[in-house]
């Protein structure tokens, strides 16, 4: 036998040894399914002490799962999700708000390598944000990654093109739907509402593929502004809906509650409910004009879009029926996390992942968390945040800080402590800090920069994307009933 032909049976050996070690695999790999709400902070769920809105079913799956309670997010849904889907943390990838780089590999990606059926269906708004008379829009317009490209099979979802186009998200919805070979097609529900549409497409999606493991990423509009009437309030009328006003807020948290409960209702009829890991995560904190009660008598205002506890504290909740032991953990968690979590979760060989896209996640994998594994997490949890160019945005700044348990640190020095109230934090002036201050900012310092290390920062720009120079947190003393992050 000739050394090439002798090559070419040990290459094919290779491959199809790995191609059984994969179908091995996936005969026990789980479904996953990773819903995100669009703007709730804890204050927002039963569950973390809240008690402004009835949410029985997401706190039926935190009493029988696994409940975070120092789980993060950043301040704005861009920042969250591209951080979420990619892995990475905003300095390595940013590019504009309402944009994901088309060059980067998403958890969708990753999955479809594991041999998964993949599918998004809830809000996208990573392609094209910028109305075309924003100034330097022509610039970032279109530039975005469409959601044919972004690793998943079949996909309806809402702001999928240009803002103009997008419709409504709520009441007569409309939505681009396709599949990973086809540019989509756009299409209004009449009469219909939102949620309610995309549940029954994960179920139909589920039905679709039985027989094969299945990743569904539900990033979910509620209960984000515009602030109008769900199919359960006493008014709504999908012809006739009335202007936007916070009384609908409880409403649309409840409504959120009550399709996560359709939808782990429908996959017990299916028979999958065993075979699903389902988790529910919140891209950032509560609308700034709303105020949540919390059972410790609190009256909590909404910190979307600041740094504060309120903008960034949010729900993680991790339920796998007969698998994972109900729990509650206080294990730090940030975005960038997900990616890794979910390969784990996988239950597929690490190396069967192609080395573009697992490599340089910024993310540790919390899936030892979830099985009861004695096993130390990570001790910080990262942000920069800076959701500049883009529509809207002008109020913004940079803000790059950590937070462990006790405290949180801004890289130009600021230092607070955190409370043992969930949501409260004090800014500690310099002068005053303790020994325990000190070393918690050193430690907090020394992680940012080895965070930072090797990866240069985006310039400064402003909501246009001209050169700027930064400011410090104007925006958390601004009141924003219904202001700029409303268009989001």
């Amino acid at each position: 036998m000739n050394k090439a032909v002798l090559k070419n049976l040990i290459a094919a050996s290779i491959v199809l040894g790995q191609l059984l070690l994969l179908d091995a695999a996936k005969a026990s790999s789980p479904n996953i399914v990773l819903v995100m709400a669009d703007d709730v902070g804890i204050e927002g769920v039963g569950c973390y002490g809240g008690t402004s809105y009835a949410t029985p079913n997401i706190d039926r799956l935190a009493m029988e799962g696994v409940r975070f309670t120092q789980a993060y997010a950043q301040p704005l849904c861009t920042p969250t999700r591209v951080e979420l889907m990619t892995g990475k943390y905003n300095h390595r990838n940013w590019k504009y708000f309402g944009i994901l780089d088309p060059a980067q590999k998403t958890f969708g990606h990753a999955m479809q390598s594991l041999g998964y059926r993949t599918a998004i269906f809830g809000k996208w708004q990573l392609y094209s944000y910028d109305p075309p008379e924003l100034p330097g829009a022509s610039k970032r317009r279109g530039t975005g990654m469409h959601p044919k490209d972004a690793g998943f099979d079949e996909y309806a979802l809402f702001h999928a093109l240009h803002t103009e186009d997008k419709g409504s998200r709520y009441a007569n919805p409309t939505m681009l739907e396709g599949t990973a070979t086809g540019t989509g097609v756009l299409k209004t529900y009449a009469d219909r509402y939102g949620e309610d549409i995309w549940v029954e497409k994960i179920l139909s999606f589920f039905d679709s593929h039985r027989d094969t493991p299945k990743f569904v990423y539900y990033p979910m509009a509620l209960p984000h502004w515009p602030f109008e009437p769900t199919p359960d309030s006493e008014d709504w009328n999908p012809r006739e809906t009335p202007a936007p006003d916070v009384k609908y807020q409880k409403d649309m948290i409840e409504y959120m509650d009550t399709v996560v409960g359709r939808l782990v209702d429908g996959l017990q009829h299916r028979g999958q409910r065993e075979d699903t890991i389902i988790i529910f995560y919140s891209d950032n904190g509560t609308h700034l004009s709303v105020r949540s009660e919390m059972q410790d008598g609190r009256t909590i205002r909404g910190g979307k879009a600041t740094s504060q506890q309120t903008g960034i504290h949010v729900p993680l909740i991790v339920n796998w029926s007969g698998h994972f032991e109900p729990s509650i953990t206080d294990a730090l968690i940030d975005a960038s996390d997900f990616f890794p979590t979910i390969l784990d979760l996988a239950d597929v060989p690490a190396k069967a992942v192609p080395d573009s896209v697992s490599k340089e996640l910024d993310g540790t994998s919390f899936a030892p968390v979830l099985r009861g594994e004695k096993t130390q997490h990570r001790e910080s949890a990262f942000f920069w945040y800076d959701p500049r160019p883009g529509w809207d945005k002008e109020n913004f700044h940079r803000s790059v800080f950590a937070v462990n348990h006790t405290h949180k640190y801004f890289r130009d020095g600021r230092l607070l402590r955190l409370a043992d109230l969930p949501l409260s934090e004090r800014l500690v002036p310099r002068e005053k800090w303790t020994a325990t201050d000190q070393a918690a900012a050193s430690d907090l310092e020394a992680f940012i920069e080895a965070t930072m290390q090797g990866t240069p920062e985006p310039p400064l720009v402003d909501a246009y994307g001209k050169p700027t120079q930064n400011t410090l947190e104007k925006i958390q003393s601004m009141n924003l009933p219904n202001g700029p992050i409303g268009h989001q």
